[in-house]
């Protein structure tokens, strides 16, 4: 059976709702962040050297990265192409921007988003009262000159993206959708409502909708994207 290794509030939230939605059985192992780091594990190390989740067991298979995982998933187990559209030409719009949305999660979006994460964190860490203002000082002007920039920059054009079609890849649900969600809810946790992007909220509205997303959530717990912020 596949299994799932698990860490609360992560990008593994991802792999559990491809897995419903394809329909398949698995074993969930479950991690829990270090509440003081928000890091993962050290159990996590003896899963994979990296030390990072989400991590998948299937048939002497190892696999990590959440977009590899999901790629292989629907090579294997999705048949009928249900969450992808490798059916269609491979100059194909809609094949193009799923293979485009698939990496672009990771490799584009989550950057700026994880910046934005550590100097929340440096902004809020505890430290000597005479270093704090200087602290607050480089974290502040760092967001309102480089990250703040970045994350609109990226969540506008996310946003354009979406008012072309419903889902990332054009007018069905892929796994494109899948990989995507993460950025995008921790955009949200982020800033709040998305209230000047209202696809991106409508797309959140959309998937949370969707049964398979919340068996993953039953499951997996819901997320809380900006605890790592508190």
């Amino acid at each position: 059976m596949i299994k799932v290794h698990h860490l609360d509030h992560s990008r593994s939230q991802r792999v559990l709702w491809m897995l419903e939605e394809l329909g398949l059985p698995y074993e969930l192992v479950t991690y829990q962040r270090d509440p003081k780091t928000w890091l993962a594990p050290k159990a996590l190390r003896d899963v994979h050297p990296l030390g990072k989740s989400p991590v998948l067991e299937d048939q002497g298979l190892v696999l990590a990265e959440s977009g590899a995982i999901l790629e292989y998933l629907a090579d294997r187990y999705d048949s009928e192409r249900h969450l992808s559209p490798d059916v269609m030409p491979a100059q194909a719009p809609e094949r193009l921007r799923y293979r485009y949305w698939l990496h672009y999660a990771e490799g584009s979006a989550m950057p700026p988003l994880l910046m934005a994460l550590v100097f929340a964190r440096i902004r809020n860490a505890p430290m000597p009262f005479f270093v704090k203002p200087v602290a607050r000082m480089i974290a502040d002007k760092t967001m309102q000159g480089f990250i703040g920039p970045q994350l609109k920059l990226h969540l506008d054009c996310m946003e354009a993206e979406l008012g072309k079609s419903a889902w990332f890849a054009g007018e069905r649900f892929t796994a494109a959708d899948i990989q995507m969600s993460f950025p995008i809810q921790a955009a949200a946790s982020r800033n709040g409502s998305l209230e000047k992007y209202p696809h991106l909220r409508a797309f959140v509205a959309r998937i949370a909708e969707r049964p398979a997303y919340q068996r993953a959530e039953a499951r997996g717990g819901p997320l809380d994207l900006g605890a790592a912020g508190r």
